[in-house]
């Protein structure tokens, strides 16, 4: 059990580091510090979302913007990432790849893929 701790910590603590290109630091905005920042983004979102996220990242981009040819998904909202994914899932979507990759994953971390991404658009936008 110490072991898998451990590792979803090693995942949490690469998760943020890659990933953090995705929310913005609004602490020179409010005035607080970036520790306060920090805490305030953990709160709005589940950060196994965020983990689980990563796999996306590497062909989408950390947030949805693709530097190369893959599809870009930025500004999509949740309901319409959970419904690609889980279509990509059943096979009712077309795909060379995204149906492996989705198949791979639960109902619940679809769910928790889209909360993410449609949370980071927004968190960049704002």
């Amino acid at each position: 059990m110490p072991k898998k701790i451990a590792s979803w910590l090693a995942a949490g603590m690469i998760g943020t580091a890659v990933l953090s290109g995705c929310s913005t630091d609004n602490s020179e905005k409010n005035g607080s510090s970036g520790q306060e920042a920090a805490v305030q983004v953990s709160e709005d979102f589940n950060p196994r979302g965020q983990i689980l996220a990563l796999s996306c990242a590497s062909c989408h981009g950390t947030d949805g913007k693709s530097s190369g040819i893959m599809p870009s998904f930025y500004g999509k909202s949740q309901v319409y990432l959970e419904n690609a994914l889980k279509q990509f899932k059943n096979d009712e979507r077309y795909s060379t790849v995204m149906g492996r990759h989705a198949k791979g994953y639960t109902d619940e971390e679809i769910k928790l893929i889209a909360e993410y991404f449609g949370w980071a658009c927004q968190q960049t936008t704002n």
